[in-house]
Order: C-alpha cells, then structure tokens, then sequence
C-alpha cells in the first residue's frame, strides 16, 4: 500500500519511527495524523520471540497508537540492514528513537552518526530520564516517572498515600511535547536549512505537566499535598453529590460564586461571613462543600446539570466511559473515528482533538503488520526486486 496522506498539511515530510512502548510512538502518531509518511522501523521478528512491539499487535492499544503508519522490518544489527536504514535516512525528514544513548550508539543510528548522512535531519530522542545525568540509563516507564516527577504526590485524596494518574500522562505528555519540539525543528529549518538534535524525557514531560502546582513550591515555596476532588487553590471546585450521584462543579471567583448559590437556593450563604471572599471559603472548605452537598441532595445530578447550566455555573456530569462515547456533545465532534482493519475488521479509534478546517486530518489507514510495506518502500528506495529477495532470503528484512 502506497501512501494514504491522513492530510495535506504535513504530507511532504517522511518520518523514520523507531521506536516502541508509547511515548515516542505517540510523537510519531501526531505527525502521521496530519499526514507525513511515518515508517514504522521495526526489528525483523525471530522464531519463538513474539511480536517485536512487545505486547499484542491486534489489540487496541497498538491500533489506537500506529493508525496512519507504514512499517518495514529490517535487522539494523546485519551490515546491510544497517545500510537499508542508512538509505532511508538519506531521504528522511525526521527520525524518532527510544533507545537507551548507549544502544544507539553501539547500533551505529546516534545523532552524529545520522547527520553525516542528512545535513537536514530533525532527529528527536525520548528517554525516561534525559540524555545526560545520573539516571540517563536506567530504564524508564509511565509509572515511576509519575511518583518521581511529583504527581502521586499530589494525586488522590489526603491521607489515602499516593495515587497514579489513571492514564499513562507522563508517556503521553513526553510524545506530545516531543512531536512538537519536531515540527518547531523543522520550522526552524526552513530558515536555516540545518537539521538539530531535540531531546526530551518523560521525567521531564511529567514535571513541565504539574504547571501550577510546580509554580506553587518554585515562586512561593508551598509544597503542595492531595487536595482529593477539591481543586487545590480554587473553591468551591470540585465533586458534589446529588440525590442519584454526583457532579462536578467549578464556582470560583464573585461572580459564579453568587451564582451557584442563588441556582441551589441558598443565596444568603454569599454573605455569611464564612464564606464573603476566597481566603475565606479556603479556610472554611469542608464546612462550605458539605453547606453546598446538602442543597444538592435535594434533586438527581440531570437535574442539577440543566440548573447549574442555565445560571452560568460550569458543570458536568462524571461519565463512565460508554457515557462519554454516547454524550450528544462527544458525538457531534466526531472524535471517535471508523476505520476498516485487514485483521480486526471495522474498528473505532480515538481520533485528532484539533480541527484544521482547510488541511483536516483523518484515519486514512489501519496499523500495519510488521514488514508490511517493505517492498514497496526498499523500491522506492531503488532498490530492484532480486536485490529485494536476496535480502529476505539473508533474514535482513
């Protein structure tokens, strides 16, 4: 299968993806859903060793994560493997690659190696811990980056101990903040015409994440702790119960504040001296949230919702995940996006949260299975059918 572009907007770039697990794969998920020709690199299978992304190629995960990728499996440790990969880079745009600094090095693949072949190469690294440094090789997953870049300390509710995120944050921020140090690389490059090196880790992704609680210790030396539900600095925000369950609502600020009292029926708690300003309502938190429980268990959370609603207080429901992909709102914005699988069938992904109007993205191709596109792409490469097959037959490809 040639090419399928998901769009116009980046289809003249080619991005070599070596990597595997999820951070660098989703750096190169962005590029290929605005269309650039990502090649999935893969390590040629072995008798007995299983799928080379380690896990399950067919499940959702991996569909989620490759959509809109080519794939060639090449054995970058055989000299002509390593001359395969070589020739692509001359044609590159971009490499991406996960491997520990040592391993890329021993490979032959580093940065200095790569832009003596490509002068214009944008070659972007992503590691737990950075290039550099005391930890630079130990090796680095979602989990412990979390705890040490400082989130489970922050997450959960006070007392309870440390909480992980439920979704793999600091793999996911390090992938997105990775595809966009790229796509700044090669904007720089249309000025300069040199390619660069750019690096980043999810350690470093994790702690550039915390925002304002980081700001909170480096401006004002707070070390903040878990606040729960309750947001840490802005009251009252948070999750309140109602007659059937519970929702959430963010009345911060005078103006919403007076808002959601008169909307739940209890105006006169804006003036109570307890809660006249934000320092006090801070201080008088548990009090004010169960003031606030107690009117809302008079009616069930659909109800509240439209209330809250109609008065301009920011709220909403707390949907399990059936509820999300079925809310009227999630469905108009089509972020759940159809595409037909050679293996699975027709399958639903997680599509692009950001609409380009005149250059719109799209899942133009289902992930590839290993090797899958590997003639196509050595041919494009120039190299002849015969050279193809000898290359195969020496378990290079």
């Amino acid at each position: 299968m040639p090419h399928q572009p998901a769009s116009a907007a980046l289809s003249r770039f080619v991005v070599l993806d070596l990597t595997r697990a999820r951070a660098g794969p989703t750096a190169a998920r962005q590029l290929a859903d605005w269309g650039a020709d990502v090649i999935k690199v893969e390590q040629r299978p072995r008798d007995g060793e299983g799928d080379t992304t380690g896990g399950n190629r067919h499940d959702s995960d991996f569909q989620n994560l490759h959509r809109n990728k080519r794939s060639i499996a090449v054995d970058l440790k055989q000299a002509d493997g390593l001359a395969v990969f070589k020739r692509m880079v001359e044609r590159a745009d971009v490499v991406i690659e996960n491997y520990r600094p040592e391993v890329k090095r021993r490979l032959g693949i580093d940065y200095d190696a790569m832009r003596e072949i490509n002068r214009g190469l944008v070659y972007a690294s992503i590691s737990g811990f950075g290039q550099s440094g005391p930890y630079r090789d130990r090796p680095g997953f979602d989990q412990i980056a979390q705890g040490l870049g400082g989130l489970m300390s922050i997450t959960g509710l006070p007392g309870q101990g440390p909480i992980r995120v439920g979704v793999p944050i600091s793999d996911l921020a390090a992938g997105l903040l990775c595809a966009n140090g790229i796509l700044t690389a090669l904007l720089e490059r249309e000025v300069s015409g040199k390619g660069q090196w750019l690096h980043t880790s999810l350690l470093e992704a994790q702690i550039y994440m915390l925002d304002f609680q980081a700001a909170r210790y480096l401006v004002e030396g707070e070390v903040p702790g878990q606040a729960g539900n309750d947001h840490p600095t802005r009251i009252p925000m948070g999750v309140f119960g109602t007659c059937d369950g519970h929702i959430n609502i963010g009345a911060s600020g005078e103006t919403i504040w007076r808002r959601l009292c008169e909307a739940i029926g209890a105006a006169t708690l804006a003036d109570q001296p307890d809660y006249a300003d934000a320092e006090a309502r801070s201080r008088n938190r548990g009090a004010l949230n169960a003031e606030i429980n107690r009117h809302l268990a008079t009616a069930d959370s659909a109800t509240w919702i439209e209330r809250l609603n109609a008065a301009g207080v920011p709220c909403g429901p707390i949907n399990s995940m059936d509820q999300v992909f079925a809310d009227p709102q999630v469905r108009h914005l089509g972020i759940a996006r159809d595409v037909e699988s050679p293996v699975l069938g027709p399958i639903t992904l997680v599509g692009q949260p950001v609409t380009l109007t005149r250059t719109p993205g799209r899942i133009a191709a289902p992930p590839p299975e290993c090797g899958e596109h590997g003639d196509e792409i050595l041919a494009g490469l120039g190299y002849a059918a015969d050279d193809i097959d000898d290359l195969r037959a020496r378990d290079v490809i």
